[in-house]
């Protein structure tokens, strides 16, 4: 039985990655008095998706995927966390500096993608898009000269107000700042701060053991640690660590000024870029694709790992993106490249729940491509979890549930899609070919 939850418990966090910072956040913002983050890496961690430059938001319409115990999509399950996030993005101090209302494009090349995104859920005029339907029209969304490719088979909307992007990098280290100001303390490096087991006691958890053979003990341990958590906790399938490749193209003075402000412009298909970021003037791509993968043959489950290469077929897809948009950027060499992690559940459903069998285990994990958007509010939710407070519909939804991980298909696409010949879940193991642009690190 776990002991009495009060301002003055103990806390261990097992992650700072995005949801991390935002739980000690919201934490501190509590008045929790005792709480301590161990992470690998200082804040950003490389093997984060939220260190990043930039990342899609849209606050009008938030992706976010939430199923009842029958399957069936609950309406008011997704608002409830729409809500909370946009407030966040548009009223919190932390996060609403960081939100760049610059607009959204959404394209799909295929006659499947484009049913995808036609559907009755999907943007509309009357939700307040503009409907795209030939090169003309895409070109005609940004100044002269920056889309001048011909845009083969493409059909789309454009969002002029609600949409846009976050600095994804400077919200985490926004929030581990406010945190520290509150009272949290983080504890990071490679030994002292890797968790390598929880800490089991009389059949609950009681903290967490680092690499340099360390206890923590704490009244309340709280899992977030993303994409790694499987590797510390067994998660019975529940957790398949994804793994997405992005590009950046260094921009002279003259391509920043013209590139400035622009709506983010994404593909389903094909992929995505945001206009070059304010500190080093680069213009940031993505390629679309339902994610690699890393199995373990001796583990079977597929482990993060940080590097700044993607495999040299991710660039013929960024390539790809760039003959069909800007044909004159299509050779450019990038001046970086890494790949960044998530972790997906069986039905994108996030995983928030206190452990049925370890009263005192919270968990914090199933982010599912979909998680950063909710950084400004996801640490309010977990905090809740932890008091035994969410809202039951909440609870239903993000409860600990590895029966629908029974026969789980790993190679599952989960309505991502890619170009040909990558429109599936890809293994690391398999690839031939990196880039040069970096390292393992």
């Amino acid at each position: 039985m776990a002991s009495q939850l009060t301002k003055d418990t103990s806390i261990i966090i097992v992650g700072a990655g995005t949801w991390g910072c935002s739980t000690t956040l919201h934490l501190g913002r509590r008045g929790y008095k005792n709480v301590t983050v161990l992470d690998p890496y200082p804040v950003p961690s490389p093997i984060s998706a939220g260190d990043d430059v930039n990342k899609i938001l849209e606050v009008a319409n938030f992706e976010v995927v939430n199923s009842t115990e029958d399957g069936r999509k609950d309406e008011s399950i997704s608002d409830t966390l729409l809500n909370a996030a946009t407030d966040g993005w548009l009223n919190d101090p932390i996060f609403a500096p960081h939100f760049h209302e610059t607009g959204l494009i959404v394209a799909a090349t295929t006659p499947e993608a484009r049913a995808t995104l036609n559907a009755s859920n999907g943007p509309s005029v009357e939700s307040g898009w503009v409907q795209l339907d030939d090169k003309e029209a895409f070109q005609a969304t940004m100044p002269k000269g920056v889309l001048t490719g011909e845009f083969p088979g493409w059909q789309g909307w454009w969002l002029k107000k609600g949409a846009g992007w976050v600095h994804a990098r400077k919200s985490m280290e926004g929030a581990a700042r406010e945190a520290e100001r509150l009272g949290v303390k983080f504890i990071t490096g490679e030994i002292s701060g890797r968790v390598t087991s929880l800490l089991y006691e009389n059949g609950d958890v009681a903290g967490a053991i680092t690499a340099d053979g360390k206890q923590h003990r704490a009244g309340r341990t709280i899992l977030a640690a993303g994409a790694s958590a499987a590797q510390i906790f067994p998660m019975k399938n529940q957790l398949r660590a994804t793994a997405w490749t992005l590009a950046h193209i260094k921009m002279t003075d003259e391509e920043r000024k013209l590139y400035k402000d622009l709506p983010v412009l994404f593909n389903i298909e094909r992929g995505f870029f945001m206009e070059p970021d304010a500190d080093k003037g680069e213009l940031k791509m993505c390629d679309e694709h339902p994610g690699y993968c890393n199995f373990s043959a001796s583990t079977g489950l597929s482990e993060p790992f940080a590097m700044r290469q993607v495999p040299q077929e991710s660039e013929a897809r960024l390539r790809l993106l760039l003959r069909e948009t800007m044909p004159h950027l299509a050779e450019r060499p990038f001046s970086f490249a890494r790949i960044c992690w998530c972790a997906d559940t069986p039905n994108r459903a996030f995983l928030i729940s206190k452990h049925p069998e370890h009263a005192s285990l919270v968990l914090a994990v199933g982010g599912s491509g979909h998680g950063f958007c909710h950084i400004p509010s996801i640490g309010g939710f977990i905090a809740e979890a932890m008091e035994g407070t969410l809202d039951p519909k909440l609870k239903e939804s993000m409860r600990w549930r590895p029966e629908t991980a029974v026969d789980r298909d790993w190679k599952d696409l989960q309505g991502r899609f890619g170009p040909e010949g990558s429109n599936r879940v890809m293994d690391f193991g398999e690839v031939k070919e990196w880039t040069n642009y970096g390292a393992k690190l």
